[in-house]
């Protein structure tokens, strides 16, 4: 393994110390992810949680200690902390999950947070999402109950563009359940593709034609083709 490699390693895993670090420890300030850059000035460390005062501390103080554990525990040089909110906490897959393990460690039915939760992430565009929540949930013995609504993908490139997923944990007198979150946001893959209605299709045909000067008849290889395609399927019965 060369010194590029073994550099880029070191800094990931030292990425995923921190990250390990904050879920751990401000799940309650509705941590959602950290973003590090490093320069030859020092290291900025971006913080995004719903709730960025908890980090922040009173009068900075919970920053000068984080600054303190990046810089001797974690090995980072001049290190500059911010914090903000995520661009949209409702379909944050990491922030609703801290939210639904936070309800249940104050008593709240693990049942009725999660429909809670589904109609709050479905309301602010949400193709789908799918809340799945394991342990000891009534009894002693450890099962798991599902939750979903609108469509949730689970395999295919689509799962790397719109996909957030995300696992948090409830510490309860009676054991730990697991809580496990997977948001569909909005949007479309890179290689979507929509078949146009017959309406749309004739809309085009009539804009060529203006375009083209041609009041009637086909204008094209493509009207052409359309109305070949017509003609065997009243042939064929389709």
């Amino acid at each position: 393994m060369g010194r590029i490699e073994r550099h880029f390693i070191k800094r990931n895993l030292v990425r995923v110390m921190i990250d390990e670090y904050l879920a751990q420890n401000f799940y309650e300030a509705g941590y959602s992810k950290v973003v590090i850059v490093q320069s030859g000035l020092g290291t900025r460390v971006h913080i995004y949680a719903e709730r960025p005062a908890l980090i922040i501390g009173r009068r900075g103080s919970t920053i000068r200690r984080l600054q303190k554990i990046f810089s001797e525990v974690m090995g980072l040089g001049n290190v500059q902390i911010s914090v903000s909110q995520p661009e949209n906490p409702e379909l944050d897959a990491r922030v609703q999950a801290f939210r639904i393990v936070r309800s249940i460690e104050r008593g709240y039915h693990f049942r009725r947070v999660a429909f809670a939760a589904l109609r709050r992430i479905m309301s602010n565009g949400a193709v789908g999402v799918e809340i799945r929540i394991s342990g000891k949930l009534t009894s002693e013995r450890a099962r798991f109950e599902k939750y979903r609504a609108g469509k949730v993908y689970k395999a295919g490139h689509i799962v790397d563009e719109l996909v957030d997923r995300a696992v948090a944990y409830a510490r309860l007198p009676k054991g730990i359940i697991g809580v496990q979150v997977i948001i569909v946001k909005p949007g479309k893959p890179a290689d979507y593709v929509r078949i146009k209605e017959e309406s749309e299709v004739a809309d085009i045909l009539q804009q060529l034609r203006a375009e083209a000067g041609v009041e009637a008849g086909p204008i094209s290889e493509l009207e052409e083709m359309l109305e070949e395609v017509k003609a065997e399927e009243v042939e064929s019965g389709g």
